[in-house]
């Protein structure tokens, strides 16, 4: 019994050896993934706050009253998508903590045969009665050994349990810390439900003021809908409507009508037509919707559909903008792509975005860059973009700011 003592006294004191140098390292090693996610978010955080900035400015520095609202819609769908932001960061922010807790149980959980096994140790020999040394042979000289290792053994195990009690110590600032991310999450919650109320009320507004103009509005939604109707694919849509976008650029280029001379004989000089800038060179772009990127141009699906624009995984319900500024020449469902926004740019760049739940745009809506134009849905949501020019998809990576 008491060799059985000394060796596990020897034992114990080898297993907490590295225990005190490796825990600090243990907890500062965390899920790469997700430390990552945590740093996107707050990066999507920042960069939606300063356009909400940059927004609410346009919108105190307007000079008419529709430039005003649409700013005002723009900044505030930005605090929504930075709200959205914050709260992906809390929720990263929560797996980060349950998984470094998870670490840390199963580094408590390795040393504990050692732990149980002097424990058990110690507990015997309490319970061995002293008389019962007197009769067994060896038994003085074995209490001497013993009570020798211990006078030399309990002070390290004293200093390398503290590594041992630091620990237990930084699990409960651990659990401390997951309960106060719980709480900041849920006021995360309630400031997205917040923001997302203040913009609705400002789309209502919008609505009500655009259906005293809604005649032209609704002859030409109804032309475009039943064009979708008629094409048998998304593509075969895309292109009629890029025809349709070309023709009308052509004839805003036209030069205006000549002046009736005001003499007879006498010879006006031609009209000079300010000729349009036309967008061929790249517009600056934003992605519509804050998230993952979970799918890229040229990918293959699990369907074995090759990509032709972005996937990316967002929050329930998240806001989606428009990502450059154009005219929107589709709004409404396509089959198997949901309810669907296309926007002509002009200069033959287009935008199709796809998998909305909502849509809160109409057919000749011309938008700024940032407007709301729907929302994402609430289950597992995604949302596709694409970007096409002359009907040809566009690497959209290398033309998205990231400011």
């Amino acid at each position: 019994m008491w060799v059985r003592l000394l060796a596990m006294t020897a034992l114990f004191s080898m297993a907490l050896a590295p225990f005190a140098f490796a825990q600090d390292s243990a907890l500062v090693a965390t899920s790469a993934s997700e430390g990552e996610a945590l740093q996107e978010a707050l990066r999507q955080r920042a960069i939606a706050r300063r356009r909400a900035e940059q927004f609410q400015t346009q919108a105190e520095e307007a000079e008419s009253e529709a430039e005003r609202a649409a700013a005002a819609q723009a900044a505030a769908a930005a605090e929504v998508q930075a709200a959205e932001a914050d709260l992906s960061a809390a929720q990263s922010r929560i797996r980060l903590i349950e998984e470094l807790r998870r670490e840390q149980r199963a580094r408590l959980a390795e040393r504990q045969g050692a732990i149980i096994g002097f424990t058990a140790a110690l507990q015997t020999m309490a319970r061995r009665p002293p008389g019962l040394a007197l009769v067994q042979p060896g038994s003085i000289r074995d209490i001497v050994h013993v009570r020798s290792l211990f006078a030399t053994t309990l002070p390290v195990v004293r200093e390398r349990t503290q590594g041992l009690r630091a620990e237990v110590a930084r699990g409960a600032n651990l659990r401390l810390q997951a309960d106060r991310a719980v709480a900041v999450l849920e006021q995360r919650q309630g400031d997205l439900e917040g923001r997302r109320t203040r913009l609705a009320a400002l789309e209502r507004t919008s609505r009500q003021q655009a259906e005293r103009l809604a005649g032209a509005a609704m002859m030409e939604t109804d032309r475009v809908l039943a064009l979708g109707e008629d094409a048998h694919d998304i593509r075969q849509l895309m292109s009629e409507l890029d025809r349709q976008a070309e023709i009308r650029d052509d004839l805003i280029d036209l030069p205006g009508p000549r002046l009736r001379p005001r003499q007879p004989g006498e010879a006006n000089a031609p009209r000079q037509q300010a000729s349009r800038p036309r967008a061929r060179q790249r517009p600056p772009y934003r992605l519509p919707v804050m998230g993952e990127v979970v799918e890229g141009l040229g990918e293959i699906s699990d369907a074995g559909v090759r990509s032709r624009g972005l996937t990316i995984a967002t929050q329930p319900g998240a806001q989606v903008i428009a990502p450059t500024a154009g005219r929107v020449s589709y709004a409404g469902d396509f089959r198997g792509y949901g309810r669907i926004v296309i926007i002509d740019h002009s200069g033959g760049w287009t935008t199709l975005i796809t998998d909305l739940a909502t849509i809160s745009v109409r057919v000749g809506d011309v938008v700024r860059q940032g407007a709301p134009i729907g929302r994402a849905g609430d289950d597992r949501p995604t949302v596709s973009v694409e970007l096409r020019r002359d009907g040809r998809p566009v690497d959209i990576s290398s033309l998205v700011s990231r400011g």
